[in-house]
């Protein structure tokens, strides 16, 4: 097993003198891409106090490596995750943690009966799935404002279609236009995490319902966020 990297600002002290003290709760984060999603949830995971994410709530980021860093298959991403339980170097707990597998749906629009078991798969393992159909990209462009109205829903059928054009995917191509970024390359795709209220507000205008995605813009990344949000209090 390659080893990962584990990304958390968990417990980070002005002092040697202060306490350490463990999470209650931790929500480990595994991704398809191997630099979009790295970007956004590293930001993500470095807001979590300005997010009012509860302080024993910990997120973490587990960065692929080796011959896993480009391992994108969603079957083989939810027996990856699975793995990485038994990681002593990451202490998983069965009881209390949670894997959040992140994973584009386009692949399963041409063969839309592999998914229920991707689906399946998911809940067996106890794990959360978070969708994007067709690519992590619509999540991105979510965060902009009004951007529902003036770039995803007038170009919902391109987006689903998600054509190849010079290399690129449509969806590429117009989350660039908007933000004049390149989500596979720039770093600062990170920063768009600040403005993740935006995202999880304008998500609820797309289908949110992962287990019926086929045909449909679909995302549910900000539920989760907003979720792990609302954990007010561990219970004991």
């Amino acid at each position: 097993m390659a080893p990962v990297r584990n990304y958390s600002n968990w417990n980070q002290r002005p002092s040697d003198q202060q306490e350490q003290v463990e999470p209650y709760q931790k929500f480990f984060f595994i991704c398809e891409g191997a630099n979009t999603e790295v970007f956004y949830f590293k930001r993500l995971i470095d807001l979590r106090k300005q997010l009012g994410i509860h302080p024993l709530i910990d997120l973490c980021l587990l960065e692929k490596t080796e011959e896993d860093k480009n391992l994108s298959n969603p079957k083989r991403l939810l027996s990856f995750a699975e793995e990485q339980k038994q990681n002593p170097s990451i202490s998983f707990d069965k009881e209390r943690d949670s894997m959040i597998v992140v994973i584009d749906a386009d692949i399963f629009e041409r063969k839309p009966e592999e998914y229920p078991e991707i689906i399946n798969t998911a809940k067996t393992y106890n794990d959360i799935l978070a969708v994007t159909n067709p690519a992590f990209e619509l999540f991105l462009l979510l965060h902009y404002n009004n951007s529902y109205e003036t770039d995803i829903h007038p170009n919902e059928g391109k987006i689903l279609e998600n054509r190849k054009e010079d290399g690129r995917r449509f969806i590429d191509r117009l989350f660039s236009q908007k933000s004049g970024m390149n989500s596979k390359t720039n770093p600062r795709i990170g920063d768009l995490a600040m403005n993740v209220d935006v995202a999880i507000e304008q998500e609820q205008k797309l289908n949110q319902d992962i287990d019926h995605c086929h045909g449909k813009l679909t995302c549910n990344i900000g539920k989760i966020i907003s979720d792990i949000r609302s954990i007010k209090a561990p219970s004991q």
